[in-house]
């Protein structure tokens, strides 16, 4: 029999390490079972969008690395491409290819984090995020190559790249290419089938459908509910159109499905990278833009499907050589719109689960 006791307000964060960085959530239990959640932050205020304004559109690209510095890439790819939009400035094919590549570079370098780290939040605490800090590494090795950077890359430029790819690139590439499907397969094992890991995220932090609709959640997270969006096919950019992928759903939006899809789009982002390497043709990597570049007087918007979900860029211009104006649509902060329903009714120890599965940063959130 459940015996009623007296509701405790706790405060989890903003220095708990399972809040993931400087993150607040003040959470109403009756005992173990959670009443009430709400998110809090403000603690960290980058204030990217305001010092976005003082920058010239060539420099805004390192802001852009540190709001979301474990896909610094899609960050990237999503600014440059609203700049080109707002200046009509055309991309060469062929850093449109590399693009691409960095970007699912990028998603499963992600993605990896993101499996490794809830894993480690339900208490697997070396073995499988080494696994997955063994793959990224390889990943941050190209990202090296390609710019001399590994975590923020401030690679990609209005009008195309900073640079074109080495020789050793794409050796190295292909090397991964063929390593990773067998690397994802032993993360699996190690994970998929665990019953600590299937009783801990089975029918935990359910999201239907019709909520993560109503909430504008995106990326796998809405994948994992069942909705098959995704920016990719939903409104192709770069080179998509030309490649062949399937995008992953799950049925049941819990923290399982959450984890699987993630998974699957792993394995779906080799297949995309393999198809790049095939089709890439040679050119220039940059378009002939002046060092200063002036937009015209109007306002633009640009997407992209980043490893967390929809990530755009509102930008208006006032014919300067910085913008007038920066809304930056992040995903992390979008996809935490639903966690209170996701978490009431659940335990403590689902709670740390649930949140680590939405897999957030907070410079995207307080940008």
């Amino acid at each position: 029999m459940a015996i009623k006791t007296e509701p405790v307000t706790i405060n989890l964060g903003p220095q708990h390490p399972s809040t993931h960085g400087v993150f607040r959530l003040r959470v109403t239990f009756d005992g173990e079972v959670v009443l009430d959640a709400e998110p809090v932050f403000g603690y960290l205020h980058r204030g990217t969008e305001k010092l976005a304004e003082s920058r010239t559109y060539v420099q805004i690209v390192t802001l852009t690395d540190r709001m979301d510095y474990i896909a610094s890439m899609s960050n990237n790819l999503a600014y440059v491409r609203t700049v080109e939009k707002l200046a009509d400035i055309e991309v060469p094919e062929r850093a449109q290819y590399i693009r691409v590549i960095s970007a699912e570079l990028q998603r499963i370098a992600s993605h990896l984090m993101a499996t490794g780290f809830l894993l480690n939040d339900l208490g697997a605490f070396a073995t499988p995020l080494m696994y997955c800090f063994r793959e990224r590494e390889r990943i941050l090795d190209l990202f090296e190559m390609l710019c001399g950077a590994r975590i923020t890359l401030s690679y990609m430029r209005p009008g195309g790249l900073f640079q074109d790819a080495p020789d050793e690139f794409w050796t190295a590439l292909d090397r991964l290419v063929q390593d990773l499907p067998g690397q994802i397969d032993e993360l699996e094992n190690l994970i998929t089938g665990n019953e600590i890991v299937l009783t801990r995220t089975r029918g935990v932090g359910v999201l239907t459908a019709e909520d993560a609709i109503d909430c504008s959640v995106s990326g796998p997270i809405l994948r994992a509910s069942g909705v098959q969006w995704d920016l990719r096919r939903a409104d192709p950019y770069e080179v998509y159109d030309r490649l062949d992928f399937d995008v992953p759903i799950g049925v049941g939006g819990d923290n399982f499905d959450r984890y699987i899809v993630r998974v699957q789009e792993m394995r779906e982002s080799v297949k995309i990278i393999r198809q790049c390497i095939e089709q890439i043709p040679d050119g220039p990597i940059r378009a002939q833009t002046p060092f200063f570049v002036r937009a015209p007087v109007g306002d633009a918007y640009a997407a992209v499907e980043g490893p967390k979900g929809e990530l755009g860029f509102y930008m208006v211009s006032d014919g300067g050589i910085s913008p007038y104006r920066c809304k930056v649509r992040a995903p992390s902060f979008m996809n935490l719109t639903p966690l209170r329903q996701m978490l009431v009714g659940g335990k403590m120890g689902d709670l740390i689960t649930t949140f680590g599965s939405v897999d957030i940063v907070l410079g995207e959130v307080d940008r």
